[in-house]
């Protein structure tokens, strides 16, 4: 009978952990755990305040530099540290070392907008956001949210600073761009829904990003001030819809985008994020957002460009964020609002609420418990199998036929094939995969600056082929527009298009604009990006072993709209 109850008691114990672990942060908040008061009411005034701020950090300048930011978290004691370019080990070490020093844990976060990949070597990547838009199957979205939390919790870290739930408008944009799910508020707002929702339910705290919506610019705010000129009509119904709608489904973060909104707030040359009728008033009273709000980099020129000398964070605290990341210099800020909290300019009160929610997400992502991060297996453990295969399964969902349905499903096999990759040095993954269905095929490379005679070498020598299959690929490390080809190969593609060609484009989408002629081309299949995934799924449709169900993100006007597909 006893052993009965002990087991009884065992079971009831460890559903309720297993319900606990459920709750979600907002649901925390409402109900804050003891560990909060008691942590919050051991800090002095200033203790409080360099909760709010949140350090840079890189592992991949050198020791000293590791070291110098240690001593920063030491003296200091801030709430929590951004990791930028590095190593997953070296990271680790880092991340112990800082956590050692801080007698409030800190929260470790990075933007690993496509995982760990972004900022740190020997990681996975996955696709790019406007890769992942083109894809029909969301619960896809949500196994890579999932196992992006598992890489973040391995590696101890709790906030990932993502993921962008910013509308890509402007096809012009040079900082948002692929970086987003694309043009459609609708589908945006459900694909960021679905990523943010795996990486949470995975344990870990996200933040969607650039409030109120960072896509419709051709200014890149870290080196000026971007300004919207749009109505807050338009901008509630456009680019707040994906914000407003997450915000419902318990987002447990926001990050304010450094812009000048004349119609939300007059104030000459002031960025979003320093604007309390923008923080305060729309996103918490308006939208009633209760979760953390996060400033974007306090360091970049559309914040600093005119508010200097710690003005600017002294601001953004009084407009209504939680958290500043990456001030110039966080003890200068902290000595500003301390006096600012003196003069009456700042209430206590609006820094202590701040606080606890600091305090109530580093509980809820489990850091009441100070914890070791084991180096050993490191490496391993956040390369795994299931998260390559997921990789691979996000580039098939995500590929997309434009044009040829029908004649690349009468492609024959045993006809004498020229396989072409453009835009490269050397043959590439696209190539060697095609000719696995074509056994009668010869390749040929052109690079993004091939020589007119390069280039009538190739045209002569496939003029007697029977079949023509080009890879377009774009060599750059980011799918960025104004894809790198020189002049006389572009018209080589548009000679090209006019014969029985079929074209695979292994670039951001919005260079089909800058590709005249391959509207006319017999097929046409877009791959978003230039890696060895992309171009395995490309390759699967053109030899018929892969239905293709992505459906473009975007438009490319005039030849093709969002939602194309075959």
């Amino acid at each position: 009978m006893k052993k009965n109850l002990i087991t009884l008691i065992t079971i009831c114990t460890l559903a309720f952990s297993a319900s606990a672990q459920q709750i979600t942060y907002l649901e925390m908040l409402a109900n804050q755990p003891k560990w909060v008061d008691s942590v919050f009411k051991k800090l002095n005034r200033r203790e409080r305040i360099a909760q709010m701020f949140f350090v840079r950090a890189h592992t991949n300048l050198g020791q000293k530099y590791t070291d110098s930011v240690g001593m920063v978290i030491k003296k200091e004691q801030l709430g929590g540290v951004i990791f930028f370019q590095g190593g997953p080990v070296r990271q680790a070490m880092a991340t112990n070392a800082y956590q050692k020093v801080s007698r409030v844990p800190l929260i470790v976060a990075n933007d690993g907008e496509w995982g760990l990949g972004m900022r740190l070597d020997s990681t996975i990547s996955y696709p790019y956001q406007m890769t992942l838009g083109a894809i029909q199957n969301k619960e896809l979205l949500y196994k890579m949210g999932l196992e992006v939390a598992k890489d973040y919790k391995r590696l101890g870290m709790q906030m990932n600073l993502s993921p962008v739930a910013d509308i890509n408008n402007n096809p012009k944009n040079p900082v948002i761009n692929y970086r987003s799910f694309g043009e459609n508020k609708f589908n945006v707002a459900v694909k960021t829904g679905a990523y943010m929702k795996g990486m949470q339910d995975g344990g870990l705290l996200t933040t969607l990003k650039h409030f109120p919506g960072h896509g419709d610019t051709d200014v890149d705010s870290h080196y000026d001030l971007p300004q919207l000129t749009f109505s807050a009509t338009r901008l509630d119904t456009l680019e707040i819809y994906p914000f407003r709608e997450l915000i419902k489904q318990g987002a447990s973060g926001i990050m304010i985008a450094h812009m000048n909104i004349p119609s939300l707030d007059t104030t000459k040359n002031l960025p979003s994020t320093l604007s309390k009728p923008i923080v305060t008033g729309i996103l918490k009273q308006k939208l009633g957002f209760k979760g953390l709000i996060i400033s974007d980099a306090m360091d970049m020129k559309g914040v600093v460009k005119y508010f200097k000398n710690g003005e600017a964070d002294l601001m953004g605290i009084i407009a209504g964020n939680d958290i500043l990341e990456l001030s110039e210099n966080s003890d200068r800020a902290i000595h500003l609002i301390r006096k600012a909290v003196r003069q009456g300019k700042i209430d206590m009160k609006a820094i202590d609420e701040s606080v606890r929610k600091i305090l109530t997400a580093k509980y809820w992502a489990g850091l009441a418990q100070k914890d070791t991060v084991v180096t050993k297996g490191l490496t391993a453990g956040i390369n795994r199998n299931a998260s390559n295969a997921l990789v691979q399964e996000l580039a098939n969902a995500s590929v997309t036929m434009l044009k040829g349905k029908d004649y690349i499903k009468n492609l024959i096999p045993i006809r004498r094939t020229a396989i072409i990759s453009i835009g490269v040095p050397s043959v590439t993954k696209f190539q060697k995969e095609i000719s696995k269905g074509f056994y009668n095929s010869v390749y040929y490379v052109l690079d993004k600056d091939a020589s007119a005679t390069q280039i009538s070498n190739v045209a002569r020598e496939i003029a007697a082929f029977d079949q023509v299959i080009v890879g377009i690929h774009d060599s750059r490390s980011r799918p960025a527009n104004n894809i790198q080809l020189n002049a006389g190969v572009k018209n080589f593609i548009k000679d090209l298009s006019t014969r029985n060609t079929v074209f695979a484009l292994f670039a951001n989408p919005y260079n089909l604009a800058g590709l005249p002629g391959l509207e006319n081309s017999k097929g046409l299949i877009v791959g978003y990006q230039k890696e060895d995934y992309m171009q395995i799924s490309a390759a699967a449709v053109i030899n018929n072993r892969l239905v293709p169900t992505g459906k473009l993100p975007v438009s490319i006007l005039p030849n093709y709209k969002f939602g194309d597909g075959m």
